[in-house]
């Protein structure tokens, strides 16, 4: 990573920043003038950030589980080298999703600074929307990492996903609008989204969002056993190509 990390800045800080300024600062001036109060007596801006930061965290995750993971199978067979040595398949998959978290976890305080810096986390918790954002990210990312280490031959897969899988997130997971704002028959989509899961938490600890208590489990416990289950299913596609 280090060999293109400007790259990496300007992907996982810049594309978050510029939506940052255009939604969270030009939109929200007129959002803020015209429906004021619709957003739970907060701004726009402060609405929307959580929401800019999990899914930040959910597009770098969707890179790094996507194709580098079919890199280390077919195109450099980057795992084979490790392989060949003392580590097992499932060190080789651990190594992989903590540097992943890495990455995750830089991109998202630098972000996070900039966005309490305009003021859009006036709670003093705001701090606690890193590991969530981190979180929200790997629920996302392992399961797509585990279907990643089962494709064989690139036929478009991941662009498919990128289109009909993270856009449709993206859109209706309640991250520019309430959630409950859509029509019941689209709501389904951020009930199943860590993207929706992780803003929820993300705008109780930013500022102050009213989110009982076992609502706010049941999207921990979703997220963590999201990320479980797409770890698990990665190890053991891993083992299976690799070999024990």
């Amino acid at each position: 990573m280090n060999s293109y990390k400007w790259t990496l800045l300007a992907s996982s800080v810049g594309t978050p920043v510029m939506y940052l300024f255009a939604m969270g600062i030009g939109l929200a001036t007129l959002v803020d003038q015209n429906a004021a109060g619709a957003f739970g007596g907060v701004s726009y801006l402060a609405f929307i950030a959580p929401a800019l930061l999990a899914s930040a965290t959910i597009m770098i995750a969707a890179t790094e589980f996507t194709y580098p993971v079919m890199d280390g199978f077919k195109w450099r067979r980057v795992y084979y080298g490790p392989h060949a040595s003392p580590l097992n398949t499932d060190q080789i998959v651990n190594g992989h999703v903590i540097a992943v978290t890495a990455r995750l976890t830089a991109s998202t305080i630098i972000y996070f600074l900039i966005v309490a810096a305009f003021g859009a986390s006036p709670s003093l918790t705001g701090a606690a929307v890193i590991p969530v954002a981190v979180l929200s990210g790997l629920a996302f990312g392992l399961p797509l990492m585990a279907y990643s280490a089962s494709v064989e031959e690139d036929k478009g897969q991941f662009a498919l996903v990128m289109r009909f899988i993270v856009t449709p997130l993206f859109l209706f997971s309640g991250t520019f609008f309430p959630l409950d704002t859509l029509p019941v028959f689209l709501r389904w989509i951020g009930w199943i989204s860590p993207l929706w899961h992780g803003t929820e938490l993300g705008r109780a600890l930013t500022y102050g969002y009213d989110l009982p208590v076992w609502l706010a489990v049941v999207h921990v416990l979703f997220l963590v056993v999201l990320a479980a289950i797409g770890l698990r299913l990665a190890r053991s596609v891993y083992a299976r190509r690799l070999g024990k």
